[in-house]
C-alpha cells in the first residue's frame, strides 16, 4: 500500500499537469515494488497479499482454512497500516490526515468489469507459473501483469480486495472513493 499510494502521491507532486505521466510513474513503482516484495516473502508466507489469491488456494486445498484466515486478517490489516504510512509521509498531499476518506470516484459497471478481468488474469498468471513449474518467475510475472493492468483498465487495476478497500482511506491520485 506504502507502494501504490506513496507513488501516486509522489507522482501528483511532481507533475500536477500530467495524469498520463503520473499514471506511468505509479504503475513502475507498484510493479517493482511488488516483484521486490513477492521475492522476499515468497519463503515466508507464499507471498500472499492477495485474499483473492488466498481465497484460490483454500479452494485448491493449498492452504488451510486457518492459514488462509490469518493471511486476509494480515492482508487487510496490513494494507491499512501501510496506507496511513503513506498518508504520514505525505502529509500535506494527503490532506494532512492519517486516514483522510477518498473522493475519487471509481464505481460503476465499466470498473467492475476491469477488476474481474485484471483479477481473473492475475488469477491466471500466479496459477498458471506455478501449475507450469515456473514459480521462479512467479514475482516478475505478478509485477509485469500489475503494471500492464493499471494501464488496460479503466480503473487502473485494484486486483486485490485489501488493496480496493484500503484505498478509500487516502484521498489522493490512488484513492477509491464514489466521487
Amino acid at each position: 500500500m506504502i507502494a501504490i499510494v506513496g507513488s501516486g502521491m509522489m507522482a501528483a507532486t511532481l507533475l500536477p499537469n500530467d495524469v498520463g505521466l503520473q499514471l506511468l510513474q505509479n504503475a513502475a513503482a507498484v510493479a517493482g515494488a511488488l516483484i521486490g516484495l513477492i521475492i522476499t516473502f515468497a519463503s515466508v508466507s507464499g507471498a500472499h497479499f492477495n485474499p483473492a489469491v488466498t481465497l484460490v488456494d483454500r479452494l485448491m486445498r493449498d492452504i488451510t482454512t486457518r492459514e488462509a484466515a490469518r493471511y486476509v486478517v494480515a492482508q487487510l490489516g496490513g494494507g491499512l497500516v501501510g496506507v496511513m504510512v503513506a498518508n504520514i509521509m505525505f502529509w500535506d498531499e494527503a490532506g494532512g490526515g492519517v486516514i483522510t476518506i477518498s473522493a475519487q470516484d471509481r464505481g460503476g459497471a465499466p470498473h467492475l468489469l476491469s477488476e474481474v478481468v485484471a483479477t481473473i488474469g492475475l488469477l491466471l498468471v500466479v496459477h498458471g507459473a506455478v501449475h507450469y513449474g515456473k514459480a521462479d518467475v512467479v514475482a516478475l510475472a505478478v509485477g509485469v501483469w500489475i503494471g500492464g493492468a493499471i494501464f488496460f483498465t479503466s480503473s487502473t487495476s485494484f486486483v486485490n480486495p485489501a488493496v480496493t478497500m484500503n484505498r478509500m482511506f487516502s484521498d489522493t491520485f490512488t484513492g477509491i472513493g464514489r466521487g
